[in-house]
């Protein structure tokens, strides 16, 4: 199954939101839906999901007008929309039966993903009595109990603890396994590289840069090399302005240009006791502040 936006537009009054918004995610992959606070990537989620109507462009599954009656979507919001003072089992049996399930089948598949989540032990309580991430744990099962077709994920790793977060990312690797198109909303990148292959970073209503984040990498010039040693400070001293110390106490060499690569790499290791010597390359933390800056 392949999902495609295709020239998405949208404005509200004289605010144009969305000025073309194009990508695709397909069955089986994760897709990393990128930007700052207002860049449109809410509004975008929101045409996808059909919950309002864009003003031109349009969404398909395998080139054909989405069937919202016959595709399910699972949607994990950033802001929590559960009811505090009700009890779990009765309101995540209610958000199922919304998606159509009958309710003996949501129960079933209510009581699995309490199971699989740590949670059936919580199963007939208030959803206030639960810690934060507790409660996103209960919010992530509104998102998947009905079996969706398309996984949105809008900071899903928000108040997790890390033996949380580890159990969230084994249920996410098992929705993509599944083939799911899961497509994640989130500023920890760390988590966007993990899962994403692709990416789009919106910034101001457009798509600043998008496709396989390894292709994107590898566009870089590759002018730049990291090196650890514990003659840091010998190096510096050598190689003056070129060379900068990180913050992890790595060192990095700016090189004249590309071809100079093997030349510095044997230099360096032929005078010092280098741990390591590699080409830089760009994390997905320095693409997204290169692109969804104001600038661009």
């Amino acid at each position: 199954m392949k999902l495609e936006l295709k020239d998405i537009q949208k404005s509200f009054g004289e605010k144009e939101v969305l000025k073309g918004i194009s990508f695709s995610a397909v069955s089986g992959k994760a897709f990393g839906l990128l930007g700052r606070n207002g860049a449109g990537k809410t509004t975008t989620i929101r045409i996808l999901m059909d919950v309002f109507s864009a003003d031109g462009g349009k969404v398909t599954i395998d080139g054909a007008p989405v069937n919202y009656q016959a595709i399910k979507i699972g949607y994990l919001p950033e802001e929590r929309g559960l009811y505090p003072k009700k009890k779990i089992i009765d309101q995540l049996r209610y958000f199922a039966e919304l998606h159509g399930m009958k309710s003996s089948e949501a129960v079933k598949a209510i009581d699995y993903w309490l199971d699989r989540l740590d949670m059936m032990e919580h199963r007939d309580k208030r959803l206030d009595t639960l810690s934060k991430g507790n409660q996103q744990k209960i919010q992530l099962i509104t998102a998947l109990a009905h079996n969706p077709d398309i996984v949105i994920l809008d900071e899903p790793f928000s108040g997790l603890d890390p033996v949380n977060a580890m159990l969230l990312k084994d249920v996410v690797k098992e929705e993509i396994a599944n083939g799911k198109i899961v497509l994640f909303s989130s500023h920890q990148m760390n988590y966007i590289e993990e899962f994403c292959d692709r990416i789009a970073i919106l910034n101001n209503g457009s798509v600043a840069i998008q496709g396989d984040i390894n292709e994107i990498k590898r566009n870089y010039v590759r002018d730049k090399l990291v090196a650890r040693s514990d003659q840091a400070g010998e190096i510096l001293t050598e190689l003056g302005a070129c060379c900068t110390k990180k913050e992890d106490g790595s060192l990095l060499i700016q090189l004249k240009s590309e071809g100079q690569k093997q030349e510095m790499m044997k230099r360096l290791t032929e005078a010092y006791d280098i741990d390591e010597i590699k080409v830089f390359e760009p994390s997905l933390n320095d693409i997204f502040v290169e692109h969804a800056g104001d600038h661009v």
